[in-house]
């Protein structure tokens, strides 16, 4: 059964290379399509279409054939994939709870209507419109569509800061007092399964609002993680999930829990489930989308995960930097193979495993002496 079908994802980034990592366990054909010819997919697969995920004649000629679609991304064309959906073609996540989760504006206002605690935010239409909101300053500006990685993300502190700022629909957000970022990966198949990976917490760089790293589990209050743990299966119900979801979240300095954004795909801080995880993010979502038992989320060890940033002392330096990282024991290295180079893009990853946090987090503290 499993060998007949014919998967596709939209999106040919690293999360689609480790999707097709765990296809190829499970026997299954893979396509993929993806604007650019040297996406990290593009060498893993025979059957890579070079095309734009948004747009709607690309999309739908891919789908052509397919059993099933899912996505690495959210960027793509919806009324495609809802046509491919009266078609025959299987997608998931649903293309209703894609659109949704796209722009976060209209996230925010789905979570709201199902009682889900959420950073309160107003709807903006451009930075004229800004001048009129000085009073809810300083806050954090979000563009609607199209965000990652930091980018499309800034804290507006003064209205002087307005002049900077992103002249484009966005998000206008209350400042959060965080005590901690935390995030719980769901995952929820046609049956209405639906299983919790052990919450992760986050750390960010603090200029760029990029993952820095990463722990697994996280350090915190078992009756706190007991409520992410229910906030996210609430989630996943809300939107009959099939399929897994990333729902970041916010612990104040009161305690409280305040879901900050979701990504209706296989996530960053999930990327320890590799290795440190019996079922990693990415086989659950082929297990949920392709109507299999979802896998048991326990973790093995305990672990912490660091982005690989591009730069330029990397660039320079990178087989002696990668034969250091290849000696540390317990480390393993994900290198994503980007050939284009930009600085603070993510172009790899480091998950460390061990007995004690103290033996990992020592270890995490060589290896960000290598990197720089």
């Amino acid at each position: 059964m499993l060998e007949s079908l014919k998967i596709g994802i939209l999106g040919g980034g690293q999360l689609g290379a480790m999707l097709i990592r765990h296809a190829i366990d499970l026997g299954v054909n893979v396509k993929v399509i993806d604007k650019d010819p040297q996406a990290p997919c593009a060498r893993y697969t025979s059957n890579f279409i070079c095309a734009d995920p948004t747009s709607y004649e690309a999309v739908l000629e891919f789908g052509k054939g397919l059993d099933i679609i899912t996505i690495e991304r959210e960027a793509v064309n919806i009324a495609a994939l809802r046509e491919l959906a009266k078609q025959g073609v299987k997608v998931f996540p649903s293309p209703d709870t894609i659109e949704t989760i796209q722009d976060k504006y209209t996230q925010k206002q789905f979570l709201q209507s199902h009682h889900i605690p959420v950073v309160p935010g107003i709807a903006i239409q451009g930075k004229e419109e800004l001048f009129g909101y000085e009073n809810k300053l300083p806050g954090c500006l979000k563009k609607r569509r199209d965000g990652y990685d930091g980018y499309g993300v800034m804290v507006l502190k003064t209205k002087e800061d307005i002049n900077a700022a992103f002249d484009a629909p966005c998000v206008l957000e209350e400042l959060v007092d965080i005590k901690h970022e935390i995030a719980v990966i769901v995952a929820r198949n046609e049956q209405g399964e639906v299983t919790c990976y052990d919450a992760v917490m986050m750390a960010f760089s603090e200029d760029k609002f990029i993952l820095d790293s990463q722990i697994a589990p996280a350090q915190l209050d078992a009756s706190l993680l007991k409520e992410a743990t229910a906030l996210a299966e609430k989630i996943a119900d809300a939107f009959k999930l099939v399929g897994i979801i990333a729902v970041e979240m916010f612990v104040t300095k009161d305690n409280k829990l305040v879901v900050n954004e979701l990504a209706p795909r296989p996530h960053n801080s999930g990327h320890h489930t590799i290795e440190a995880s019996i079922t990693s993010q990415y086989e659950q979502l082929l297990r949920a989308i392709i109507g299999l038992p979802l896998g048991a989320t326990d973790l093995r060890f305990p672990s912490l995960m660091m982005n690989i940033l591009d730069s330029t002392y990397l660039n320079a330096n990178k087989k002696e930097v990668l034969t250091q990282l290849l000696a540390i024991k317990g480390a393993h290295l994900h290198w994503y193979g980007k050939i284009d180079h930009r600085p603070g893009r993510k172009i790899g990853h480091i998950t460390i495993g061990g007995d004690t946090m103290e033996s990992i987090t020592a270890k995490a503290d060589t290896i960000r002496k290598v990197l720089n």
